[in-house]
């Protein structure tokens, strides 16, 4: 066998098992599940990172043309700060508040903290609330815990009391920490609200 043909042979043979093993490690795009869990541990970003930024251009087709709620808020947030993407906050919160407009509890949840610690944003604890309180109603616990912490600092509405006790009592977890918090905050509450009202809350399961 001459030189050339030894080559050829050599190609045919090695090329094909590098693309399969090319192809095999490949980083499969998320789900909505794998989102949502992703979002629950405020994971995605490391996530995006760890899968070396290899599905950036599959997550901004979903944001972009799909308008996924889910991949607009990690496209937002890539954009923010600036992960796997050239940084560009005002792009960034555009594509948050896209994702909160359709619901989204995660970007619902992250604006109005934002706008509660004046992360990226003007700090404006009023306009944080309606925020807060449509991802608290969504089941979202650190929404339900800020929510509740606005009301007990004076800002947003009295006639929130209720549904923000509501949610806190009706909330399950199992980490102590955040029991211990909204034992606190129910305290906190009750101290402001009529017994009726009280009553009436834990009479009322969270899906009134």
């Amino acid at each position: 066998m001459d030189l050339r043909t030894l080559l050829l042979s050599t190609l045919l043979v090695v090329t094909p098992a590098y693309a399969l093993e090319s192809v095999g490690e490949a980083v499969p795009v998320y789900s909505d599940s794998e989102l949502i869990k992703l979002f629950e541990t405020n994971t995605h970003l490391q996530q995006v990172k760890a899968d070396d930024c290899q599905l950036v251009q599959d997550i901004e087709a979903r944001a972009r043309r799909v308008e996924s709620p889910s991949y607009q808020f990690l496209y937002g947030d890539m954009l923010a700060w600036g992960v796997c993407v050239e940084r560009d906050v005002e792009l960034g919160v555009y594509y948050m508040q896209s994702a909160a407009h359709q619901g989204s509890p995660a970007a619902l949840e992250q604006l109005g903290r934002y706008y509660a610690k004046g992360t990226l944003v003007q700090q404006d604890q009023e306009r944080a609330v309606p925020y807060l309180r449509e991802a608290a109603s969504m089941g979202n616990v650190d929404a339900r815990i800020q929510l509740a912490e606005l009301l007990l600092s004076n800002y947003g509405s009295p006639l929130d009391f209720e549904d923000a006790y509501r949610w806190l009592y009706n909330t399950v977890t199992a980490s102590k920490n955040t029991h211990s918090k909204i034992t606190r905050l129910r305290v906190g509450l009750e101290r402001r609200m009529p017994a009726n009202v009280i009553a009436r809350a834990k009479r009322r399961d969270t899906f009134w």
